[in-house]
């Protein structure tokens, strides 16, 4: 897996100061995506070990809240799969902090209950290791620059724990 870019102190994708991960790689192509040049899952720097030791230290301050993932897009299979281990590297060593994702695939699309090509052998996994994901593509049309944490209308803020607790989806709330 590769990433584009690391914002150390991010505050407008997710609750307090964050610690921002870019991967790459998306196929999903969204009309005027602001970061085309992440679709190409080569572009960037390979995630390593040291990547990985770069992020904890970075996530480490008390006055930082969390991570969030962004793209490129996370759900893509090939980027669940590499972001697994750091994940639960993460909640392993520092379970206080909490884990935001991006993706324009759904939570319909990503548990399977719509088709999709993004559901994979460690999709259930992957879920489960987040707080929040905010969940479909972004949409022009339904641009809304009043959303909390959004670009598009059409897009959720999911509270992960008690969506797969209850099995119904439930909207995160600040």
């Amino acid at each position: 897996m590769n990433y584009s870019a690391i914002k150390t102190r991010d505050i407008a994708n997710g609750t307090g100061v964050r610690v921002t991960l870019f991967v790459s790689g998306c196929r999903n192509h969204c009309k005027n995506c602001f970061q085309p040049e992440t679709w190409d899952f080569d572009y960037g720097e390979p995630f390593t070990w040291a990547t990985e030791d770069y992020l904890l230290r970075e996530l480490s301050p008390d006055y930082v809240s969390g991570l969030t993932l962004l793209g490129g897009e996370p759900g893509e299979v090939e980027n669940q799969r590499g972001l697994i281990p750091f994940l639960h590297r993460l909640r392993q060593e520092q379970p206080h902090k909490s884990i935001w994702c991006y993706s324009g695939f759904t939570w319909e699309q990503l548990t399977g209950k719509e088709p999709s090509r993004c559901r994979c052998e460690v999709t259930d996994e992957f879920l489960s290791l987040l707080d929040v994901l905010v969940d479909g593509p972004y949409v022009e049309e339904l641009h809304d620059i009043t959303l909390l944490f959004r670009g598009s209308s059409n897009q959720r803020l999911i509270d992960v724990p008690k969506t797969l607790k209850t099995g119904e989806v439930a909207l995160w709330q600040p």
